[in-house]
């Protein structure tokens, strides 16, 4: 555990305070509450691609469900959905935008088309999506329990407060706590729905539901995300915190490199008075000896 996730002593003395140790400083006001909420959307906005990021992750599976529902051709129906799930991520490249949605998304389509076209089922195109999203619930929950819920290990690089929030921020651990549990719920409800049509339903009815559901219930744990988060106590910016801590050591270093250069040159003086005391002639009116005689008698 770094220097940055050790408890700090406000935290132990006031374990019941929401406000946590970073808190706005006094006097902060309702500007300060926006500019928080401010930043709490554009995390969330990068975190899970924005309004961009839900068009990539629908278009591909809206391709395939029309052209199935049309045709019910499977093997047309996944190289469309492949084939533009793959223009998507193209455009972000030239455009140099970010593309982990849109690559997610290829991956995402690329194992539905293989698993479809193995077993010759339409309906497994949407398996390996449907897993992934159970196991995903799963995941939330279970980290949440164990006391690193997922949604802060996803949004704590993003704040740039890396894993500060267990241990020296406990608001904002619960809030993370709230919200993974609001992804989890949401989407465990998302699969008990799902899953009984994969068996009931047939391949254009489970598609259109599974389209329907692809953005409501996303939207619900992100804005319920949103409300934890944004009234929670801001983050600690560890990267700050260690800029500084850097920019301290380096200027105590030159502090001791200066007080040593100014010793050194202290010494080197005084060295060269003595040097200059003992090499000295005497002067010409003082006789050897001291000018001290002995009288004899």
């Amino acid at each position: 555990m770094t220097s940055y996730d050790r408890p700090t002593t406000d935290a132990h003395a006031h374990p019941d305070s929401s406000a946590g140790p970073s808190s706005a400083p006094p006097g902060q006001g309702a500007e300060g509450d926006v500019d928080g909420r401010q930043v709490t959307e554009a995390a969330l906005f990068e975190a899970f691609g924005g309004v961009r990021g839900m068009v990539e992750t629908v278009v591909p599976g809206l391709l395939f469900v029309t052209i199935f529902t049309i045709n019910k051709d499977l093997h047309v129906s996944a190289i469309a959905a492949l084939a533009v799930s793959l223009v998507l991520a193209a455009v972000r490249l030239v455009r140099k935008d970010t593309v982990k949605h849109a690559f997610s998304g290829v991956f995402g389509v690329a194992f539905g088309v293989v698993f479809a076209m193995m077993t010759g089922n339409a309906k497994d195109f949407y398996l390996p999506g449907m897993l992934y999203t159970l196991g995903l619930a799963v995941a939330y929950l279970v980290t949440t329990l164990a006391g690193v819920p997922l949604i802060g290990l996803m949004l704590g690089p993003v704040f740039k407060e890396n894993l500060s929030w267990r241990t020296r921020n406990p608001g904002r651990k619960t809030a993370y706590a709230k919200a993974s549990w609001a992804w989890g719920l949401i989407l465990l409800a998302k699969c008990a729905i799902l899953f009984p049509l994969y068996w009931w339903a047939d391949t254009t009815q489970l598609g259109w539901i599974l389209i329907a559901l692809k953005i409501p219930p996303f939207l619900l744990a992100v804005y319920l995300t949103w409300i934890f988060l944004a009234k929670a106590p801001p983050p600690i910016d560890v990267f700050a915190e260690m800029e500084a801590k850097e920019k301290a050591e380096e200027e105590a270093e030159e502090r001791r490199r200066t007080e040593r250069e100014m010793l050194d040159g202290v010494a080197d003086d005084l060295g060269r008075d003595l040097v200059q005391e003992i090499t000295a002639e005497p002067p010409a009116d003082r006789p050897p000896g001291g000018g001290r005689h002995r009288h004899r008698r």
